[in-house]
């Protein structure tokens, strides 16, 4: 649904949530580049320290900040940005390892994930097709990581470790999104995304005695550029479900594997694979099913909801 207060605009929404995760490409491209210099930790600390600023402006644009940044639970944030650093902290480590446009299929795992999630934990019902668009989703997950994982030929250790640290991304991801939908009860959007840039800073801060090291001016430039670039993907996605259902925007976050191809291709000289492109393309099928199914079932449960 939209956010209280504000108009249908689907144009506008579509345009800001592709321009986003354009955005949020660009930025992991900062990140891969820069991790062949720096460890992984230092990474998450420029990714969320740099991106704080703006925050605080956004909440503080939209009101006082005592009540932008209020907390009804403390622990849920405490938890939530402990799941949210360990999700940063796993796709950063896989940027090192693996090329982009693996890592962003690979990621896609989280909608399939966090449903399974929500059967386990929050005991949802899930039909059939949504199972069926799971095992489908999986199966192109584990094309694509079948090569990484030492089940194929070419494998290695350090493109094992990418593509496990890729999938504990996906799956502490979706344990965020499991925990996000508690919080939304309670919680405001602008208190969640602050404690998580913060609780991501001071984690990121507390690996520099492992080894951070003095950057180079150009890779400083590309760490600023990571966390200015992911607090401004940040802001305008959520821009962009002020304007536009979350079930329209949901085809186009497919956008992103599009991006992270061409830059991959142009920035690092990565060709995919035809078993990453078929890996891809279930993926990608599954998670539209999914995403239709989720409109249909959320249609259904408001015209229950609407008074005769």
């Amino acid at each position: 649904m939209l956010t209280r207060g504000h108009s249908a605009k689907p144009l506008t929404g579509i345009a800001l949530n592709v321009s986003a995760l354009f955005v949020l490409v660009c930025m992991a491209a900062c990140v891969k580049a820069a991790t062949a210099e720096v460890p992984t930790g230092q990474a998450v600390f420029a990714r969320a320290a740099f991106s704080l600023p703006l925050i605080l402006g956004w909440i503080a644009a939209q009101g006082p900040l005592s009540d932008g940044l209020r907390m009804a639970r403390p622990r849920l944030h405490l938890l939530r940005g402990a799941l949210g650093t360990v999700a940063l902290s796993l796709n950063f480590l896989a940027l090192s390892l693996l090329p982009l446009p693996e890592v962003t299929t690979i990621g896609f795992a989280a909608p399939m994930v966090t449903l399974v999630f929500a059967v386990v934990i929050l005991r949802e019902q899930v039909r059939l097709l949504r199972w069926g668009a799971v095992i489908i989703g999986f199966a192109g997950v584990m094309i694509v990581v079948w090569p990484r994982l030492g089940l194929g030929d070419g494998a290695d250790s350090l493109a094992r470790i990418g593509a496990l640290a890729a999938l504990g991304s996906a799956t502490a991801a979706a344990l965020v999104k499991i925990l996000l939908r508690r919080m939304v009860e309670r919680e405001s959007t602008p208190a969640i995304v602050f404690y998580f840039a913060l609780t991501a800073s001071l984690m990121g801060l507390l690996t520099a005695p492992f080894g951070w090291v003095w950057p180079t001016r150009d890779v400083a430039l590309l760490l600023v550029a990571s966390g200015l670039l992911g607090g401004i993907g940040q802001l305008m996605m959520t821009a962009s479900y002020r304007y536009a259902d979350a079930s329209a925007l949901a085809p186009f976050w497919y956008a992103q594997l599009l991006f992270a191809t061409v830059l991959g291709f142009l920035l690092f000289d990565e060709v995919p694979t035809a078993q990453m492109l078929i890996g891809a393309g279930l993926v990608i099928g599954a998670g539209l099913l999914i995403a239709w199914r989720e409109s249909r079932l959320g249609k259904q449960a408001r015209r229950r909801e609407t008074p005769l």
